[in-house]
Parts: structure tokens; sequence; C-alpha cells
């Protein structure tokens, strides 16, 4: 019964999650400082954490339209960060 009220949450945490680890493999791939990387992942994880904190409420309303839109747009990174990687492997072998 307790995990079944929160577990629109946790899949907004682990969604919040794997999305900022696609937006930091981006950023490895197009060559970013990985101490600049590391800082600004840590802040955006600081900022989800205290955002899904405050607006938990308010989230839990619209939780099927957070995991889609979540969803979808991890589905979109992914593919744009495996597409750059390619060409940038590529653009290495020539």
């Amino acid at each position: 019964m307790f995990l079944e009220s929160y577990l629109p949450l946790i899949w907004l945490i682990i969604f919040g999650n794997i999305e900022n680890l696609i937006l930091s493999s981006q950023g490895v791939v197009k060559g970013a400082d990985p101490i600049k990387l590391g800082f600004i992942s840590i802040l955006c994880v600081i900022a989800w954490l205290i955002i899904g904190t405050a607006a938990t409420s308010v989230a839990m309303q619209y939780a099927n339209v957070i995991d889609f839109i979540g969803g979808l747009a991890i589905a979109i990174l992914g593919v744009q960060s495996m597409h750059s990687a390619r060409t940038y492997k590529n653009d290495d072998q020539k």
C-alpha cells in the first residue's frame, strides 16, 4: 500500500536521473570540461531534488503526463546522443 502511493514519484526520480545522465554523456561526447560538467550535473540533481520535494503534491496529479514526457525526452536525447557519438567517431576515423 505504501509503495503504490509513491510509485509515480519513484518513476519521476528515476526518469529525472536518467535524463541527467544522458545530458552528461552528451557533454562528454562534445568534449566539455569534466569538472564543469560534473558541477553542473550535481546542481541539476540538487535542483531536481528540491523541485521534486516541493512540488510532489502537484506533480502526483500529473504523474502520467510527466512520465510520458520524461520517457519521450529520454528516448529523444538517447537517440541524439548515439547519433552524436557516431558522428564524432566517424570524424576521428577520417
